[in-house]
């Protein structure tokens, strides 16, 4: 196939998207995306995204994952509880066919969010579970890390997990340096040139291609070109919804 861009950790299955899909997934196409690797955060959101992955069978790559922080009705983000991951297990089983990687999992520790060391080993704990079912249905991981990088690599390794996105690590340059030791790959979202929009889509994966190529010497294309060789050595059933193209 002709390679596009991989858009390798979105959001597309997130009630902020519902009202306007159909115009975000147009501005996904015309950008050239060619494959949204797209992760959930909490059980009720799984059959969202296999239903998109329906809907639009050559695009979407589901994840199943459970995110360190949850909300429970408003918007009040708090720490994950093992019991959170209840729900999951059984899905992650009998939809392990149509799963691109298991995420979007990881570790916050921002005091904030997680001001108990309880909040923190409940944390660690629906991690670790997660990164077991990655090892044993053979997946890759899709992984948030904030005020955690150095624990969340080494967690990674302790475990045996050779296949791994850090989505918008911020760790110091030495722990990056450790993830990509370990074969551990990195995403780099349109933060990272300080970009101010209120929500972002998978069509502004053209501003960190810009900028990457900016800030590396290099062509846009040969940025989009060689970040999509990555994504699907990485996310190898992400490349196989174009096997009938």
């Amino acid at each position: 196939m002709e390679f596009g861009f991989v858009d390798c950790h979105c959001h597309i299955s997130a009630r902020e998207f519902e009202e306007d899909l159909a115009a975000v997934i147009q501005r996904t196409k015309e950008a050239g995306i060619k494959t949204l690797v797209s992760v959930t955060e909490e059980p009720g959101e799984f059959e969202r995204v296999l239903q998109l992955q329906d809907r639009y069978s050559d695009l979407v790559a589901p994840c199943f994952g459970v995110h360190p922080l949850q909300v429970d009705g408003g918007s009040e983000q708090r720490s994950v509880k093992p019991q959170d991951l209840d729900a999951a297990l059984p899905l992650f089983y009998q939809h392990r066919e149509r799963l691109t990687a298991i995420g979007e999992i990881g570790l916050d520790f921002t005091p904030w969010c997680a001001p108990s060391q309880q909040d923190r080993d409940d944390q660690m704990n629906v991690f670790i579970k997660q990164l077991s079912i990655a090892k044993e249905l053979d997946l890759p991981v899709n992984v948030h890390s904030r005020s955690a990088a150095k624990v969340t690599v080494s967690t990674m390794k302790d475990h045996g997990i050779r296949r791994a996105l850090l989505h918008n690590f911020a760790g110091k340059p030495s722990v990056a340096l450790e993830g990509v030791k370990a074969g551990y790959l990195f995403s780099f979202p349109p933060a990272v040139c300080r970009n101010q929009q209120v929500r972002n889509e998978p069509s502004n994966i053209t501003l960190s291609c810009r900028y990457i190529a900016e800030i590396k010497g290099l062509s846009p294309e040969t940025v989009q070109l060689i970040t999509a060789q990555n994504a699907y050595r990485l996310f190898p059933k992400a490349n196989k919804i174009h096997v009938q193209d």
